[in-house]
């Protein structure tokens, strides 16, 4: 009897610990970018990068596009605006070792805030 209680303290406390490394929220994800040095069409080239800090993958990310603007085309595979929202990696999921880069080109950079994502902890 004291062994099966020690075994079901240790799997709850497990399975806490594990469920908790996998609340993920829009908030782990991280956009940064900076200027790449370049130029198109007179406009500063920008190196974006989304990545994910937490253990779990997130998907269906969905970014706020509202007024983004650029004279590069960018793969739409990586970001499809459509409206006011873009669609980011084709709602593949985004690793947390995985970060994914893009350019475009503007005079400012766009801040391309997350607005939501599913996170997938499988």
């Amino acid at each position: 009897m004291a062994v099966s209680m020690k075994l079901f303290c240790v799997l709850v406390l497990f399975s806490l610990l594990y469920k908790g490394n996998c609340q993920c929220s829009v908030g782990n994800i991280k956009v940064s970018q900076s200027p790449t040095g370049s130029q198109v069409l007179g406009k500063t080239q920008w190196r974006v990068t989304i990545s994910n800090n937490c253990g779990c993958s997130q998907l269906s990310i969905l970014l706020d596009c509202v007024g983004y603007q650029t004279v590069e085309n960018v793969d739409p595979a990586i970001l499809n605006s459509a409206a006011n929202v873009c669609l980011f990696n084709s709602g593949r999921p985004l690793l947390k070792s995985a970060p994914i880069s893009f350019t475009y080109a503007w005079d400012n950079p766009y801040p391309f805030t997350p607005l939501s994502s599913t996170t997938y902890c499988g």
